[in-house]
């Protein structure tokens, strides 16, 4: 009889398996390939309840899918148990191939653990092969690639229709079960990883397009202006695109911005600040040239945009118009350092001026002579003597110095014959009689010959020399590069220049002035330089009648 009928038994479970396991390899979501893994247990392979018990990304096992009992289902379904637990079963019982089975003689030692599990009743086996309602029968489910491949969950069998123990066919058509499931639950898994990735894709697509509207936008109705520039190779620095409110800025059209780096709009002075700026990121104030050549003070912000893979790709520049700024600005400066009435430098500006010119350096250090300090520390200048000694013939170096001081210092001629010596002359002018002007006329009068005097210097002067107002009726004159010639030339052509008559108030009035000549060197302070100019103008006007220290 068995085997008579085997062969047909055989041919209607491989038509089942064949069906379930198609069903497997249809279903839409992991959930239904789960279910359908676990009802093909049951519709293909003759077992009466069928659990899957699937491997979570901590390495515990839960209860994804059961089938053949609804209440047991309700009962244990999401229910977790740990992965050591399972390990434990997988290494207990006899081993039928990759199956696990363990008999109800050994499996009451599993009654407590944290496993799910369900509890049949029925009568203890009268026979050998009989199928105890406390036996366990697992069958492991393994990535492709076999039994030493990644564990993907395990398949818990129970109650075979025929009430016996599998055979060798039946344990191999529940391992072989086991196998497709494998497959069939790695290819959901990978389908169902693919749409969440094509979904999420979609969503960062949606994003990136809402993203670049959003800074398109942005970009190009910002009120200031914006422009994108290249970074890196031949083209570094080159205009990309620009919005309208820096065209309008720069009086350019975008097309015209693209032939263009911010280098060839900067000013010529502000170069090196443009450099810093765009290869560190960050900020800066400069001049950018306009469309008719002028130049317009304007804040750049640069942002170095970055590619964690390839490095810096773009360099995107906020330019805002800080021209009124800058022109306040200057204005408050030039208040701070000039003379509210005449306009010239005031007392703080000329002494900045004049400090700037000088040194600690002593006069008596001339071109050629090595400085106390340099001879200390072996100036190359230093101990000629001790050359010619060793028998070299080094001729003399001029400034030798210069070498390791860039300052240029200022000396001044020696004697009071002029000896062709050029140097920093400081002319300190006072006028005499202005005070009665004052007296007689008022102060109004007065500010007129101060500003007329002021005019007449600084037109008297070469560009360049520095005419500042010391404060009351004092100027001072600052000229490089004069001899004392040059410079009582011009201290007696200022003078004949402001003793012509002054239109004040309606009438015509003459001021005198009396000149001294000072001569700053280093060594000096700018308050010594005025002192020794100051005392000479002294000097000067009481050398001379009074009734001729003014013209009228």
């Amino acid at each position: 009889m068995e085997t008579e009928s085997e062969p047909y038994v055989r041919l209607a479970t491989l038509r089942q398996l064949h069906q379930v396991m198609a069903d497997m390899n249809t279903a839409r979501s992991l959930a239904d390939t789960l279910q359908t893994v676990a009802d093909g247990v049951v519709t293909g392979l003759g077992y009466e309840l069928a659990c899957v018990n699937l491997v979570r990304p901590d390495g515990d096992l839960v209860v994804a899918a059961f089938s053949g009992n609804p209440a047991a289902e309700a009962l244990i379904t999401g229910r977790v148990g740990a992965r050591e637990s399972w390990d434990r079963r997988l290494g207990m019982g006899e081993r039928w191939g990759d199956l696990v089975f363990i008999p109800h003689t050994e499996g009451w030692v599993l009654d407590d653990d944290d496993v799910p599990q369900w509890y049949t009743d029925g009568p203890a086996p009268r026979f050998e092969d009989e199928w105890h309602p406390s036996d366990r029968l697992f069958a492991p489910m393994y990535a492709p690639g076999g039994s030493s491949g990644e564990l993907l969950g395990v398949l818990s069998v129970d109650r075979p229709r025929n009430g016996r123990r599998p055979g060798a066919w039946g344990r191999e058509a529940l391992q072989v079960y086991a196998f497709q499931a494998a497959i069939a639950i790695s290819n959901a898994r990978l389908r169902a990883n693919m749409q969440r990735a094509l979904v999420r894709l979609e969503r960062e697509q949606q994003a990136l397009r809402a993203s670049e509207e959003s800074f398109r936008q942005a970009f190009e109705y910002a009120p200031s202006g914006m422009a994108i520039a290249e970074m890196g190779g031949d083209q570094h620095g080159r205009i990309l695109r620009t919005n309208d409110a820096l065209c309008r800025l720069l009086g350019r059209p975008a097309s015209a911005m693209r032939r263009y780096s911010f280098s060839d709009l900067v000013h010529p002075e502000d170069i090196g600040t443009l450099l810093r700026t765009s290869a560190e990121g960050g900020r800066a104030e400069l001049r950018l040239a306009r469309r008719d050549g002028s130049y317009v003070w304007v804040s750049l912000r640069n942002s170095v945009v970055a590619d964690a893979a390839d490095g810096p790709r773009f360099l995107l520049t906020h330019v805002e118009d800080i021209e009124e700024r800058k022109r306040r600005e200057l204005h408050l400066a030039h208040r701070a350092s000039h003379d509210s009435l005449t306009g010239l430098p005031n007392s703080a500006e000329l002494r900045a001026r004049l400090s700037a010119r000088l040194c600690s350096r002593p006069q008596s250090v001339h071109p050629g002579e090595p400085d106390p300090l340099d001879a200390a520390y072996g100036h190359p200048a230093y101990d000629a003597a001790a050359d010619a000694a060793h028998g070299f013939d080094f001729a003399p170096v001029p400034q030798a110095y210069d070498a390791y001081d860039h300052h240029v210092h200022t000396i001044a001629p020696e004697g009071e014959r002029d000896d062709g010596a050029k140097g920093l002359a400081v002319l300190f002018c006072d006028l005499d009689g202005f005070k009665s002007i004052n007296d007689r006329f008022g102060h109004n009068a007065g500010d007129a010959v101060l500003i007329e005097v002021a005019r007449r210097l600084s037109n008297g002067v070469r560009d360049g020399d520095t005419v500042a107002r010391l404060g009351g009726d004092e100027f001072v004159i600052l000229a490089d590069g004069l001899g004392r010639a040059d410079a009582q030339d011009l201290a007696v052509r200022l003078r004949n220049e402001i003793i012509q008559p002054i239109r004040a108030e309606g009438r015509a009035v003459r001021v005198g002035a009396s000149f001294g000549i000072g001569w700053a060197h280093c060594g000096m302070t700018a308050d010594e330089v005025l002192k020794s100019a100051d005392e000479r103008m002294y000097v000067e006007k009481r050398s001379r009648p009074k009734q001729h220290r003014r013209a009228g």
